[in-house]
């Protein structure tokens, strides 16, 4: 038994279909990676103050006081657990980039 070929408009769709799905896998790499330079920008920044100083941090939208001593173990926290997805991303978009070019390849899909 061989598989039966998709129409040319199955092919497009699925083409489609995955490239959209690599430019929204692109596009989240660079919104996490603008976040994790944030991050880095304001660890850089409070990391020599005083550690009991005044901090004030935004959590889901309130304005919350701590010291700098509180504030920096949770933002290098979040900072290496957006590096983790940012990886995990990359390792993602790679798999998802050689399917499509298998695909392009299997159906002979020039680009134009």
């Amino acid at each position: 038994m061989s598989e039966k070929r998709p129409s040319d408009q199955e092919i497009v769709a699925q083409f489609n279909s995955m490239k959209q799905e690599l430019q929204a896998i692109a596009q989240k790499v660079g919104e996490l990676e603008m976040e994790s330079e944030e991050h880095k920008l304001v660890i850089d920044t409070i990391s020599p103050l005083d550690p009991e100083r005044k901090c004030f941090r935004l959590v889901g939208g309130v304005l919350v006081e701590r010291t700098v001593k509180d504030v920096l173990p949770a933002l290098q926290t979040n900072q290496d657990g957006i590096k983790q997805v940012i990886e995990q991303l990359l390792q993602n978009y790679k798999k998802k980039e050689e399917d499509f070019g298998a695909f392009q390849k299997k159906y002979n899909i020039k680009v134009k």
